[in-house]
C-alpha cells in the first residue's frame, strides 16, 4: 500500500512490549519500494522503510472532530 504526503499511518511495533505507534507521512522518496520521512507525534523525524504489513493507514473515528 502506498502512501502519500500528509497521511495519518500507524507503524506496527515488532516488540510485543511497544505499543503501534502514529505518524504523519511529509515526504515520500520512492514508491516502488516505498520509503518515507515520516513526522512521529512526539515532533521528531525519520526516515521509514517499512517492511511487509508494517505500516498501515490510521481509520478516523466516524463524527471525530480535530
Amino acid at each position: 500500500m502506498a502512501f502519500r504526503v500528509g497521511d495519518r499511518v500507524i507503524a506496527e511495533s515488532e516488540s510485543t512490549e511497544r505499543r503501534p505507534r502514529a505518524r504523519t507521512v511529509r515526504e515520500v522518496f520512492r514508491e516502488d519500494q516505498p520509503r518515507y520521512r515520516i513526522e512521529w507525534d512526539d515532533g521528531h523525524a525519520s526516515v521509514y522503510t517499512p517492511a511487509a504489513g508494517a505500516l498501515h493507514r490510521e481509520h478516523s473515528s466516524a463524527g471525530a472532530s480535530g
